[in-house]
């Protein structure tokens, strides 16, 4: 290979490995050209499945602040280079390894942290980011439909009140007598008391909205992490 082309090269694997959230390098020795299509195809678009040469990624890897895969250089390698969803990409691979034992999964980085064969199937094992959003979307409709019945129920009970406090002036206007103290202020009282009632269940929704979410969001940051 030319010295011109070896620049090339270089630079476009510095580049993919520095626009990728996560890298995972493998051996594919073995596998048809029919194989890897299918491998590229699974791993969707957010994802590049790429053979490269050693030497090249190993300088590569240095100009683009990647360190510890030099030992992992050995043999054919293809390095998948994750753009989206590193535990969709990350199935994707530990399914086709499953399939077809010729590929291997030998290690990988992912935000910078170095990750080891065992560590990517792992990853593959965990919820994807779909899942994970569908599931704190869940917790939080659920808690607005919560919030949204305990609003519902004192504010309706509050509108009729104040229609009776309507009724009362209307009556009170056409008999040319002023509405009694005593009613006025009950309804008043009763009114502040609804009214009360709506802003403490509506804060606590959203306290427990709140809560719901953490939890699932710490439940995947801990996962992750593992």
């Amino acid at each position: 290979m030319a010295r011109a082309d070896k620049a090339a090269s270089v630079a476009e694997i510095t580049e993919e490995f520095r626009s990728s959230s996560a890298a995972v390098l493998t051996e594919y020795r073995g596998l048809t050209v029919g194989q890897l299509k299918k491998l590229r195809r699974s791993l969707g678009e957010d994802t590049t499945y790429a053979v490269v040469k050693n030497t090249l990624t190993k300088i590569a890897a240095k100009d683009a602040g990647v360190e510890g895969f030099d030992s992992l250089l050995a043999g054919p390698t293809a390095i998948a280079f994750i753009k989206g969803d590193a535990v969709a990409a990350a199935k994707a691979l530990d399914t086709f390894a499953k399939e077809s034992p010729l590929l291997v999964i030998k290690g990988g980085i992912m935000d910078g942290k170095l990750l080891t064969a065992d560590e990517i199937k792992k990853l593959a094992k965990l919820e994807s980011r779909e899942v994970l959003l569908s599931k704190v979307a869940g917790v939080a409709n659920a808690a607005l439909a919560k919030a949204a019945a305990l609003f519902q129920a004192p504010l309706s009970q509050a509108v009729r009140t104040i229609d009776a406090l309507r009724a009362e002036g209307g009556a009170a206007k056409e008999t040319a007598a002023p509405a009694p103290a005593a009613v006025v202020e009950e309804v008043v009282a009763d009114v502040t008391e609804e009214v009360t009632e709506v802003a403490e269940a509506t804060e606590e929704a959203s306290a427990e909205s709140v809560e719901e979410t953490t939890e699932v969001a710490d439940a995947a940051e801990e996962s992750s992490e593992g």
